[in-house]
Order: C-alpha cells, then structure tokens, then sequence
C-alpha cells in the first residue's frame, strides 16, 4: 500500500455534530499522534445493562 499526502491551508466555515458514539474521534488539521485513553468513575457493581436507546436527534 502506498499512501501520499500533500498537506495545504484548511478552512472550516461551519460544522454541525448530530451524534457521537462511545469511541469517537472529530479532527481537523493535522495530528502527529492520536493517542487513546479511557476512565471510569462509577463502581463495577452499578453497571446496568440494558437494551440501547436509540439516538433521536432534535428538531
């Protein structure tokens, strides 16, 4: 696989995000490294699980 990349100027006017999801990633420009992390503040013990509910956007 061969992969170039010629980076020139970016310009963002507008950007609408409708819905996210648990592991999401919203970039723009360059990034030399993404680096993942994650952390829980609630006790294993509370954890309920249950069907998902589905993601209604507004308007």
């Amino acid at each position: 696989m061969e992969l170039n990349v010629t980076n020139r100027e970016i310009c963002v006017d507008y950007v609408q995000i409708i819905g996210i999801s648990s592991a999401s990633v919203f970039l723009i420009g360059d990034a030399e490294t993404i680096q993942q992390a994650a952390a829980f503040d609630t006790p294993p013990e509370s954890l309920i699980i249950s069907p998902y509910v589905p993601f209604v956007p507004r308007g």
